[in-house]
């Protein structure tokens, strides 16, 4: 039997050698507070900031704008709730395809009274209609938070950050935008967009897991989201994760180096995988914009359901494939896709996304396709 073949890289990646190897130092020898004052804890300190100093660099933001956090949820928890708290926003706009980080937060935000959510429409393909939003814009009376994320997590549908953030401002209201699948895989020029907040998990460009980056431009300035010590400059208190830091600065440093050939690789891979389940498999078919504005990592491919392919990824998971599902509706304790059911809530296609990293390879891919073939 083959090795697992893992396809499922917008849940998470495996962790480059070389990340591995810029933390190492930090699990052993240098072990001091980085709030401590003596040499021990000034490497520390020392670490954090030129971590901050390459990640601020790579995305073009001042260091100042640049906070160590646990991961995009915390991330987008601090900006949706210092935006109605500290930034007057008493109106949220988002989409209903948002990952739950955003949709959770908002809600228990409009459910304790503290806004009101509007959420803007789709098109059939899962697009955001900048009409729409350009309307919920117009018509809000008091300030506006719009919260949209760059990539969709199971679509790969892309929004266009500088005119949507242009048309935000255009509103004076204030954008955050969830960037978690698209930091580490796409170039930042954080000083020409317009946007107030943005998020990043170092585990979705292999680096580790339970750090992540809040981008807050300098012209905001909000409260703490965590109270306590005086680290990430009084914005987030708690002992830094400092091999998950300079883990992360690492990973970003390789991804945006090697971004030219890496998102050439992974994005034929992705075109090879559609040509090869077109050619194989009856009925087959994809969702959002796969060959437009995408993400170059996902592919999410309806199935037509039959007996034999409601059983796909328990089938998938027996051959030692690793992939994930995105049905509207499915069956036991998985509730079925939120994305899915806002955009094609077709009960008679199963759902699977593919997520590729440059560690896949074109004979995983034909293997993949052999065994679907068996199993529809």
């Amino acid at each position: 039997m083959h090795e697992r073949i893992y396809m499922d890289n917008a849940a998470t990646t495996a962790l480059d050698p070389q990340v591995l190897e810029a933390m190492m130092p930090y699990l052993t020898s240098y072990y001091g507070n980085p709030s401590s004052i003596y040499s021990y804890g000034r490497e520390s300190r020392l670490a954090i900031e030129n971590a901050r100093k390459s990640v601020a660099k790579i995305l073009n933001a001042h260091p100042a704008e640049i906070f160590f956090t646990s991961g995009g949820t915390e991330s987008s928890n601090m900006a949706i709730t210092a935006s109605v708290r500290d930034l007057g926003c008493k109106n949220i706009i988002s989409s209903e395809i948002e990952h739950h980080a955003t949709l959770h937060t908002i809600e228990s935000l409009s459910q304790s009274g503290q806004a009101t959510v509007s959420y803007v429409k789709l098109h059939s393909n899962g697009d955001i209609d900048m009409q729409h939003l350009k309307q919920l814009l117009e018509e809000s009376k008091e300030k506006s938070l719009v919260t949209l994320m760059h990539a969709n997590n199971e679509t790969g549908n892309m929004i266009d950050l500088q005119s949507t953030g242009e048309l935000i401002k255009k509103y004076g209201a204030i954008f955050h935008s969830d960037t978690v699948q698209t930091v580490g895989h796409f170039p930042f020029d954080l000083r020409k967009t317009p946007v107030d907040f943005i998020t990043g998990a170092g585990h979705k460009f292999h680096g580790p897991k339970g750090v992540g980056i809040l981008y807050i431009n300098e012209n905001i300035k909000i409260k703490p989201f965590l109270y306590g010590g005086s680290q990430e400059r009084n914005m987030r208190a708690g002992t830094e994760n400092l091999y998950g830091i300079v883990g992360f600065a690492k990973a970003l440093e390789i991804a945006t180096t090697n971004y030219d050939a890496d998102s050439n690789y992974i994005k034929g891979i992705k075109l090879y995988a559609m040509e090869k389940l077109q050619h194989n498999i009856k009925g087959v078919s994809f969702n959002g914009n796969p060959l437009g504005n995408s993400l170059y990592t996902v592919l999410s491919v309806n199935f037509p359901k039959t007996d034999k392919s409601e059983m796909i990824l328990l089938n998938m998971d027996i051959h030692n494939i690793c992939v994930s599902g995105g049905s509207a509706c499915s069956s036991g304790a998985d509730v079925g896709s939120h994305v899915m059911r806002a955009i094609n809530n077709n009960p008679d296609l199963v759902t699977v996304r593919f997520s590729f990293s440059k560690y896949n390879t074109k004979e995983e891919v034909d293997i993949v396709v052999e065994k679907l073939k068996e199993m529809i």
